[in-house]
C-alpha cells in the first residue's frame, strides 16, 4: 500500500512529480504545436498539473490531463459578474502558473462573462494554452439554459466568442448540447464549415449520448466529449468507452458532485487513509479510470484550485480503485 501523506506534503510533491504518459488523440500520430515543454514550476521543476500526464487533442494540441472549468468565475447561478473580478483574474493566472493549459468555458457562462474575464486575465495567451469554449445554449434569464443548435446561431455564437476572447481561431469549439428541434447533422455540419473556414481548429461535443457521438463523428472529426461523469454518476460509461477506443479526450463535468452516499463514503474513507481530501480522491479516481480522461474541475477559490491540481500527483493502488468500484 502507498504510505499516507499529509495534504501539505501532497501539494509539495505535486510540484516535483510528472508522469510520462502521452496519448495521441484522433487516431493519428500527434505532435506538439511548437514542441514546447511544460512551463517550469519552482526551481525549474515541472508544474504540478504535469503530474497528471498529457493527452494530445486532435493530434497537434498537447495538454496536461488536469484542466480548469471556468464556469464559476461568474456571479451566483452562473449569472452576471463575479463578486470580486480581480480575484477571478488572479485565479486564472494561478491556474496557468500551476501548469493548467486547458481552460474550458462557454458563451453561456455569465452569459459572456467567463470568456471576457479569461481574455482580461490572460491575453496575450501563453503559446501552449488551449482555451476551449462552447456554443449552443442561450441564457434569456438567470434560471434558464435554452438549447439553440441552429446553424445561424452557432455561427454567430462562434464569431462572438472569437471577438470576446480576442482570438483569430478557437482551438477547441464544442457544441454545448444537442438541440432536439434541430437535426444534429445541421448543427455539426455548421461546425465543420467553421472549421474549414479556419475559425475553429478542432471540434468537440458536450452532453452527447453514444448514438449522437457516432452520428457526429460521421460528419466531422470530434476530438473531445464533455459529459457529466464522476465516481457516483457513471451513466456515460458507454461514451467513455468509445472515447477510450478512439483516443478522444473525455472531459467530465461535475467531476466532484458525488451525491450517491455509498460512493461518497468510500471516497471519504480513502481520503482519510491517504491524508488527502475527498475531492482529491475523486479526481485521482477519474485520472485512473482511462488515459483519455481530462478532468476540468472548477472553483472560484485559489486554495481549492491548488488542492484540485495537487490531485494530479495522487496514484491510487489497484486495491484502492477496487474499493471505490
Amino acid at each position: 500500500m502507498t504510505p499516507s501523506i499529509t495534504r501539505r506534503q501532497l501539494l509539495a510533491k505535486a510540484g516535483a512529480t510528472a508522469s510520462g504518459l502521452a496519448l495521441l488523440g484522433a487516431a493519428r500520430p500527434g505532435q506538439a504545436r511548437a514542441g514546447e515543454p511544460a512551463r517550469p514550476g519552482a526551481a525549474g521543476r515541472p508544474p504540478p498539473a504535469a503530474a497528471a500526464g498529457r493527452i494530445v487533442l486532435g493530434g497537434d494540441m498537447p495538454v496536461h490531463r488536469m484542466g480548469f472549468g471556468a464556469m464559476r468565475i461568474t456571479g451566483p447561478g452562473i449569472w452576471g459578474e463575479p463578486k470580486d473580478p480581480a480575484e477571478a483574474r488572479r485565479l486564472l493566472r494561478r491556474a496557468v502558473e500551476l501548469g493548467v493549459n486547458l481552460l474550458d468555458t462557454a458563451d453561456a457562462y455569465g452569459p459572456e462573462v467567463s470568456e471576457r474575464i479569461i481574455r482580461e486575465a490572460l491575453h496575450p495567451y501563453p503559446g501552449d494554452l488551449v482555451v476551449a469554449t462552447k456554443g449552443g445554449l442561450t441564457r434569456p434569464a438567470p434560471e434558464r439554459w435554452d438549447r439553440d443548435g441552429r446553424p445561424a446561431h452557432l455561427r454567430k455564437a462562434c464569431e462572438a466568442s472569437l471577438r470576446r476572447l480576442r482570438l483569430e481561431r478557437i482551438d477547441l469549439y464544442q457544441l454545448h448540447a444537442p438541440d432536439p428541434d434541430v437535426p444534429l447533422e445541421d448543427s455539426m455540419g455548421e461546425l465543420a464549415r467553421l472549421r474549414r473556414e479556419g475559425k475553429i481548429r478542432h471540434v468537440g461535443v458536450s452532453n452527447f449520448d453514444a448514438a449522437q457521438l457516432r452520428l457526429a463523428r460521421g460528419i466531422v472529426e470530434v476530438v473531445s466529449v464533455q459529459n457529466r461523469y464522476n465516481a457516483g454518476d457513471r451513466r456515460s460509461d458507454d461514451v467513455l468507452q468509445i472515447c477510450s477506443g478512439a483516443g478522444i479526450a473525455f472531459m467530465p463535468w461535475a467531476p466532484l458532485a458525488t451525491r450517491e452516499p455509498q460512493v461518497s463514503g468510500k471516497l471519504a474513507r480513502l481520503a482519510r487513509s491517504r491524508g488527502i481530501t475527498p475531492a482529491q480522491a475523486a479526481l485521482a479516481w477519474l485520472l485512473a479510470r482511462s488515459p483519455v480522461m481530462l478532468p476540468i474541475p472548477g472553483t472560484s477559490s485559489i486554495a481549492h484550485l491548488e488542492e484540485n491540481v495537487a490531485a494530479a500527483a495522487v496514484r491510487l493502488t489497484p486495491e484502492e480503485l477496487a474499493a471505490i468500484g
